[in-house]
């Protein structure tokens, strides 16, 4: 007996064996390698059937379909499965959730069976660390996140897997200075909180390494709730014309699925407006007609590390603590498909990450407003 590919917050492990025994309809999903919706008919977890590590992914507030952070984590399940021979199941996030529905799902499932657990976004550590002492067989990972209690210690069975996003961002940072013509640009956020200043952060930096000069737009979608901030593409679309209406015409989102809007925006601008994905290689699944708007993407690879850690559960040696993914490792870089970087310009931006991984160039991760 297999669990369903998705199950609802709250159940009791239980209703989740009863689950697997019903036909699984079509759900969506990334595609391997990359976050796509490529996979949407034949999620990994339906046929996956090995005796590798037993994977639960419980999701942030978007879920698979957001072609950005969410699908970066699903592509990285579909890595453990095809190369660990692992068996998986994925939990799905509800708008409005509490921390109490969120422990509900990790200990769901815990007590299905699942030994690496990974919560796909800072929203879990809370959830994470109250849990995680009732498993101490069971270990969990989350994305981007914290220890919640300056008092409590860090967990034995708890890995804090994070990505140096300023890098990063500091890389599309500099291609939208180096590809801006009205010396314009534009940065939209999702939940104004340490995590996204970070992206924002960065990209400043980037931006005024190449000219201090520039203006730069800077719009949060909200300052405490994650729906409204990464779930609300039509939010992102009005806060995204707002700033190519005010002369912008290159702006980077870090906003989940909220940076659609971003895209929708964009190709309302038309020609000579650009957009900057973020967490996955945004052109490879934007629609057709917005692709031509989509100069660059900065790279974030949730994907590496919801596999590394598994591959860490799998083999005995399972991370724990802090673990930062950076440009020296290849946990963030940016992305080229499209061709609309020159040569010039991708040998400046290659120049600048190289400075970074040198140490020569310092990104600040915090910002200054």
């Amino acid at each position: 007996m297999r669990l369903r590919a998705r199950f609802v917050a709250g159940l009791s492990a239980t209703a989740l064996l009863l689950a697997g025994c019903a036909s699984g309809g079509s759900s969506d999903g990334g595609s391997e390698g990359s976050a796509s919706d490529g996979a949407a008919s034949q999620d990994v977890c339906e046929s996956a059937e090995g005796d590798g590590p037993k994977i639960g992914l419980a999701y942030d507030v978007g879920g698979v379909g957001d072609f950005s952070f969410n699908d970066s984590a699903y592509a990285g399940l579909t890595q453990a499965v095809k190369e660990l021979d692992a068996t998986c199941a994925e939990a799905e996030a509800g708008a409005g959730e509490s921390d109490a529905d969120r422990e509900q799902r990790l200990r769901d499932l815990a007590d299905a069976g699942y030994t690496a657990i990974v919560g796909v976004g800072f929203v879990y550590s809370v959830a994470v660390y109250n849990v995680a002492p009732e498993y101490p067989d069971t270990y969990f990972g989350i994305i981007d996140g914290f220890n919640p209690t300056k008092s409590q210690k860090d967990l034995p069975n708890v890995a804090n897997i994070g990505f140096a996003a300023n890098e990063g961002s500091f890389l599309v940072g500099a291609a939208a200075a180096l590809t801006t013509k009205t010396d314009h640009v534009g940065f939209l956020g999702g939940v104004d909180g340490p995590l996204i200043q970070a992206f924002e952060a960065g990209y400043v930096a980037g931006v005024e390494e190449v000219n201090p000069d520039i203006e730069i737009d800077s719009q949060y979608l909200s300052q405490d709730d994650p729906v409204k901030g990464f779930e609300n593409p039509a939010g992102g679309k009005t806060a995204a014309t707002g700033m190519y209406d005010n002369g912008a015409d290159v702006v980077y989102h870090a906003a989940g699925k909220s940076g659609l809007g971003l895209f929708d925006a964009v190709e309302a601008a038309g020609k000579g407006n650009w957009a900057i994905g973020v967490d996955s290689d945004q052109y490879l699944t934007a629609d057709p007609a917005q692709q031509p708007f989509i100069l660059t993407s900065m790279i974030k690879r949730v994907d590496t590390g919801v596999f590394e850690f598994a591959k860490g559960v799998d083999e005995g040696q399972p991370p724990s603590g802090y673990v930062t993914y950076d440009l020296a490792s290849g946990g963030v870089d940016y992305a080229t498909s499209g061709d609309f970087l020159s040569a010039e310009i991708i040998s400046q931006i290659d120049d600048y990450k190289q400075q970074i991984i040198d140490g020569t160039i310092k990104v600040p991760a915090e910002t200054t407003s």
